[in-house]
């Protein structure tokens, strides 16, 4: 597992590292190194925000998605 130094706080995520990785968990790909970095550098609370934000944008897509098919 990663560690930071005592005395050193680690780097905030940004808002694409933070949308990698949900849409990676998503699709269920992820290697050992980028979940070990994300693990010391995303906050849990954006990580349920973007979560709830990706599962409402596919699920409107299918949705979308179904009623062009069929109409």
């Amino acid at each position: 597992m990663l560690m930071t130094e005592p005395g050193h706080s680690p780097r905030k995520a940004t808002p694409l590292q933070v949308v990698k990785a949900v849409l990676s968990a998503f699709v269920g790909i992820r290697k050992r190194a980028g979940h070990e970095r994300d693990v010391v550098t995303l906050s849990p609370v954006h990580v349920i925000v973007a979560g709830i934000i990706a599962a409402v944008v596919f699920v409107l897509s299918l949705v979308m998605l179904v009623r062009f098919i069929t109409s």
